[in-house]
């Protein structure tokens, strides 16, 4: 895959425009916490239609023979997922923030439902954050574990009959301040068994539920228009139908992986939708603004940074079309392919943020030149889901268990 589809060209000029017109007004609200996202994200999806698409897919799988038993349609709630990278590159790049937030409830929460999930499940659960109607948020990263998110988890639940209780805490878990819907990973445990030794399996906790609660939202660098939070579970009583799947038989520790598999992947679109609008952002201040007599574009320096930028863009570019290129043909992409797309994806887009304040000066620095929120947002993607040297480790290690992939 080379280019962009004529259908998906179409959708990005369409997304652009209303991302224009209908979020970037909003952006300084939500950046100083005046306003949520997720009011403007019901009305993106409202106006693509989007909820009438997936409402529609889940009348289709309902009339499906065998459909009340089936736990494996698949994550792509929207279908084409090149229209999917074309979401997230255009609401990126107005605001990073406010696209994490929109694909944490619907790409992680409602993905990991609509992967793992029964159908029960996914019309109790899935189907109303699909469409909006509810904010779903995704549970795995706790206090003192980073990194090791298997290894070092320590939220349990304890069999008790036909239920389950849960204890533990999650952290830095995008949308829980405000989410309806969570979907939370533990350990299941027998009295006295060692939690690390134990596989992790899914549940689907609601807002409400006696024992659970969220802290507020966090303070942090960058994101302000994504809520931020933790979880806490105090022997959080549910029934065997909140497990998902509804089976210990198959942990979940394969389907977390999955999802961790297309949080990395799916993060390429966002740097490109970052780096593109730094590179054009600069392109037109270096035409403009003038130093000694002449614009600054003719500066060799000058010239330097924006050529690099745009290798960076052509890089991504590549390997996002790779990407969709692999998902067309339902051909694997290895852990160690996706951490090396993460890895060179974030890093360019951090660094593409950072020169285009250096072309910009002083007007780069101040908050009204969007390429300051853009920096502070890049940084992230080089945290979130596995920072940079895990990324690195991941690599290695399948190179050298491997080999260097044909």
């Amino acid at each position: 895959m080379l280019d962009f589809t004529d259908e998906q060209k179409m959708a990005r000029q369409m997304l652009r425009q209303w991302a224009d017109k209908e979020l970037a007004p909003l952006v300084p609200k939500m950046e100083r916490g005046e306003l949520l996202p997720y009011p403007t994200m019901r009305r993106l999806l409202a106006a693509f239609q989007m909820d009438q698409l997936v409402r529609a897919q889940f009348e289709k799988l309902a009339a499906k023979p065998g459909a009340p038993t089936e736990k494996s349609e698949g994550r792509g709630a929207f279908g084409d997922p090149g229209i999917m990278a074309v979401v997230a590159m255009e609401l990126t790049r107005v605001c990073p923030g406010f696209f994490l937030a929109f694909g944490a409830t619907l790409g992680l929460a409602g993905g990991a439902i609509m992967s793992k999930g029964t159908f029960a499940q996914k019309q109790r659960w899935a189907l109303p954050i699909l469409v909006g109607e509810k904010i779903g948020a995704w549970g795995m990263t706790e206090p003192g574990a980073g990194s090791d998110a298997f290894g070092s988890m320590r939220t349990v639940a304890r069999r008790d009959g036909e239920h389950y209780v849960l204890s533990g805490q999650k952290t830095f878990i995008t949308n829980a301040p405000y989410a309806d819907i969570f979907v939370v990973y533990a350990k299941i445990v027998e009295a006295g068994e060692d939690p690390r030794s134990r596989p992790i399996h899914a549940f689907v906790l609601e807002r409400g539920m006696p024992g659970l609660s969220t802290g507020s939202p966090m303070e942090k660098m960058g994101m302000h228009s994504s809520p931020t939070g933790e979880i806490f579970l105090e022997d959080v009583r549910v029934p065997a139908s909140h497990l998902l799947g509804e089976t210990e038989t198959a942990p979940s520790r394969e389907g977390a992986r999955d999802v961790f598999h297309g949080e990395r992947t799916s993060m390429v679109p966002m740097c490109l939708g970052i780096i593109e609008r730094c590179l054009e952002d600069s392109l037109a201040y270096a035409k403009e603004r003038e130093a000694w007599g002449k614009k600054i574009g003719e500066f060799q320096l000058m010239q330097d940074k924006l050529a690099r930028m745009y290798v960076h863009r052509e890089n991504v570019r590549n390997m996002l079309f790779r990407s969709l290129e692999k998902q067309h043909k339902k051909a694997p992409i290895s852990q160690a392919e996706a951490s090396a797309m993460k890895l060179y994806c974030a890093r360019a887009a951090t660094e593409c943020a950072l020169e285009a304040i250096q072309i910009l000066g002083g007007n780069g620095y101040m908050r009204e030149y969007h390429v300051e929120m853009l920096m502070r947002d890049a940084k992230l993607l080089q945290i979130g889901g596995g920072t940079d040297e895990i990324q690195i480790v991941t690599i290695a290690r399948q190179l050298l268990r491997d080999g260097i992939p044909a």
